[in-house]
């Protein structure tokens, strides 16, 4: 992994921890911090020592409290659709990522955070968690793939009056509305929730795991026949070592050994 100056990374049991560490900023994201989770996710489908990804907010107050206002304040009409594209391809890489990623949501998940976080493929927070997304305070709209997302995850009506009024979320609104996987009370907590789920899926096929996220993906995407992706990719994991190795070794009555071959 490519040394990082704002995203903290250490890779552990097969599983790549990083951190958001702005944390005078409460982590918000800038140009710098969007272009290194980017390098880092095109670096992780192809590195087979890491099975999945946790990512955090360094300290206890955020997650990511949004984007960087400092940036924004300085956009006009043709970079800010520049901004807001360099955000959607980070992100969309993220989604689309083939090892499972989870945000660990400690503290406020705002603004480009929030869209952050539902980027993940699991969500997993602490009691004092925040999620909003509070655009329409300064005059804009989320740009990062927010109403988008957002809508796909908890529905029309609530998403649109979330987006609206820029109101904040509790933990206990956003598992209501389905935002999230767990509640756990600290950040160590979390993290070892987050562990647990990762652990159980790094025994699971890696090829498997993969066409899940392209599947799952598919359905919120109009231009893609879901049912097709997900017959291509039923027909994918067929023609693999590791579904000779999963048949063979049920029926065998013992654990796969499963290669991601």
């Amino acid at each position: 992994m490519a040394e990082q100056k704002i995203i903290l990374s250490e890779t552990k049991d097969g599983i790549l921890y990083l951190t958001i560490s702005r944390e005078p900023k409460l982590n918000a994201l800038n140009f710098n911090t969007l272009e290194e989770l980017k390098n880092i996710f095109n670096e992780v489908n192809d590195n087979k020592s890491i099975r999945g990804v946790i990512i955090t907010g360094a300290g206890e107050k955020a997650f990511v409290a949004g984007a960087d206002i400092n940036e924004i304040s300085e956009l006009n009409e043709l970079n800010a659709r520049k901004f807001a594209e360099f955000g959607q391809e980070v992100f969309e890489i993220v989604e689309s990522c083939h090892k499972p990623v989870i945000a660990v949501v400690n503290g406020y998940a705002l603004g480009g955070g929030c869209e952050l976080a539902i980027a993940c493929h699991m969500r997993i927070a602490t009691t004092n968690a925040k999620f909003g997304q509070p655009e329409v305070n300064l005059g804009i709209i989320p740009g990062y793939g927010g109403t988008q997302r957002l809508t796909h995850l908890i529905g029309r009506t609530k998403a649109t009056e979330i987006l609206m009024t820029g109101d904040m979320l509790d933990v206990n609104e956003a598992q209501a509305l389905g935002l999230l996987n767990h509640v756990e009370p600290n950040k160590e907590a979390a993290i070892a929730k987050a562990e647990e789920i990762l652990k159980k899926i790094m025994s699971k096929a890696p090829l498997s795991i993969g066409m899940i996220v392209d599947c799952v993906n598919a359905v919120y995407a109009s231009d893609e026949n879901g049912y097709q992706i997900e017959a291509n990719s039923f027909a994918r994991c067929v023609k693999s070592e590791d579904y000779r190795e999963g048949t063979k070794a049920f029926l065998e009555k013992r654990k796969p050994n499963f290669k991601g071959e």
